[in-house]
Formats: structure tokens, C-alpha cells, sequence
């Protein structure tokens, strides 16, 4: 076995964007499958060139790169990654082992490093690690007004009151968070809170912003998460 899946589920590190780039198939959806279950949003790539441009192209929480890649090997796409300006957290997957290699990792400008095979509780562990270092400039918290939420610990307050949410409604949230103040359309919310892969009904973005209006708004009084007609959710500062 590559990895071995951990018998307890760790809710954790919910409301994340992962981009994972492997070209071993059934592990890549063997992982994706895992983070799924967890709360990740998980996007696949499986070769160098299509992880970089997706890296470029979108914002991620953190990057799971392999180092043994078609058309691009993984340090010249982190090495790449880090040249464009792009610091998102990057922990690099290879089958190869050694200080060498962790070092050529760690030269590239990879965050971390895990060899395989590998522990499913270790990779779980190390991506809520690189989760809460964040990349450069990245808040510990996101607060809009007294909402404040914390992205590692998939935590979520109203001032002094705790706030429970699932990691999906909190993956939602988590994404108009970031916006905060701007109008986020539906099809963004899916990229973001869902993955690309995602094909069923996008009126379920509906279900978990009314899900969401009961628990951060009605019960505070509050209408901070405001429907645009025709254009999609904007979150505001009370």
C-alpha cells in the first residue's frame, strides 16, 4: 500500500482548496478520496505542466506535489511556482528518499516533504500544519465585522459565541470570507467550496447559504450574508 488510511476520522482541516498533483492514479484518488471525507475541496492534476498552470491560474490553500512527474518533474514546477510570486504552502510527495533529495525539495522552495509510502494520519497532521503557517501575508483568522473564522481549526464565532458548522458549510463560508464585500457568483462558490470535477446540481450552493443564514445570521439578529439577485452571495461586516 502507498499510504495507510488511519482508522479514526480526523475533522480538522475542513474548508480547504488542495490541489494535488500525482501521476499515480489510484493513489491520487485514493488521497483525493481521504481529504474529500475530511472537508478538502481537492482538485487533480497528473502531470507537471497541467499542476503548474492550475497553481497559477487559481488560489489554493495548499499544493501536494509529486516529484516524479510527466512533461515537468515537481521541484521545476515548486521552483517555478516560486519565481511567479505564487506562496502557497507546497508539500512534496516522491518515492525517492534520502537528505539529498529533502534538501532539493526544501532548495526549491517546498514547505515540507513526505516520502513514500506514507502514513494517511502523517499527511493529514503535516497539510493542518502547512494550513496554519499559511503562506506569506496569510491571516491566522479571516474576521468580516464580529464573524470571525478560523480556517485551520474549522472554527467559526460571532463575537464571543461559537458557531457550528459542517465543513462544507464552513468551506462555503470560508469562500465568501475571503471576498468579503464583493459579490461571489454561484458557479464560484462550487470552484471554491466543491472542486472542478463537481457535476451535480448547483442549487445546492442555495441549500448551504440558507443553511448558513440559520446559524451565523438569524440567531444574532443579524443579515451580514445578503442574496444579489442574478449575480450570486455577498458576505458584509454587520
Amino acid at each position: 500500500m502507498i499510504f495507510r488510511l488511519a482508522l479514526g476520522s480526523l475533522r480538522h482541516a475542513g474548508a480547504v482548496r488542495v490541489l494535488l498533483v500525482e501521476d499515480e492514479r489510484r493513489l491520487a484518488e485514493l488521497v483525493k478520496g481521504g481529504l474529500t471525507g475530511e472537508g478538502f475541496a481537492v482538485d487533480l492534476a497528473y502531470d507537471g505542466r497541467d499542476g503548474l498552470w492550475m497553481a497559477v491560474e487559481n488560489a489554493y490553500d495548499v499544493i501536494v506535489l509529486d516529484v516524479m512527474l510527466p512533461r515537468l518533474n515537481g521541484y521545476a514546477v515548486c521552483a517555478r511556482l516560486r519565481d511567479a510570486g505564487v506562496w502557497t504552502p507546497i508539500m512534496m510527495l516522491t518515492a525517492k528518499d534520502g537528505v539529498y533529495d529533502e534538501a532539493e525539495a526544501l532548495d526549491n522552495g517546498a514547505d515540507d516533504y513526505l516520502a513514500k509510502p506514507f502514513s494517511y494520519v502523517v499527511l493529514l497532521a503535516r497539510l493542518r500544519a502547512l494550513v496554519r503557517r499559511g503562506g506569506r501575508e496569510r491571516p491566522v483568522s479571516i474576521s468580516v465585522g464580529d464573524l470571525v473564522l478560523d480556517p485551520a481549526g474549522l472554527r467559526c464565532r460571532r463575537g464571543e459565541s461559537e458557531i457550528a458548522l459542517t465543513p462544507k458549510e464552513f468551506a462555503v463560508l470560508h469562500a465568501l470570507a475571503r471576498r468579503a464585500g464583493e459579490v461571489v457568483s454561484k458557479s464560484e462558490l462550487l470552484g471554491q467550496a466543491w472542486d472542478f470535477s463537481y457535476d451535480g446540481d448547483p442549487n445546492i450552493v442555495e441549500v448551504y447559504v440558507s443553511a448558513l443564514r440559520r446559524k451565523i445570521d438569524v440567531p444574532f439578529g443579524r443579515t451580514t450574508l445578503v442574496t444579489v439577485r442574478g449575480a450570486g452571495y455577498r458576505l458584509e461586516a454587520a
